[in-house]
């Protein structure tokens, strides 16, 4: 499960479980709502911090391997690749 989805779970759930908690307590539903939100959010600030930083590695692993890839793609067309990468081959 990659860790986006397992950090946006657990985002989810925190802000289904306060708000369950905050059902029992006699306010207005709007007021609930945004007590949650703020609840959750800070709860998922101390609570989830391995989950978001495990996202945040994801992140920037993926975006390195996108700059490499448009780095070699617009050398290639330069004409600077001088070696045929892993997958491609030489027509001589």
């Amino acid at each position: 499960m990659s860790a986006a989805l397992k950090y946006t779970l657990g985002r989810i759930g925190l802000f289904v479980a306060v708000l369950a908690a905050l059902w029992l307590v006699d306010v207005d539903v709007f007021l609930k709502l945004i007590l949650a939100l703020a609840f959750s959010a800070a709860l998922s600030f101390l609570l989830l911090r391995g989950w978001r930083d495990e996202m945040a590695q994801e992140m920037a692993d993926a975006a390195e391997r996108r700059r490499t890839e448009k780095e070699r793609l617009r050398s290639a067309l330069a004409g600077d690749d001088d070696q045929p990468t892993e997958g491609e081959r030489r027509e001589d």
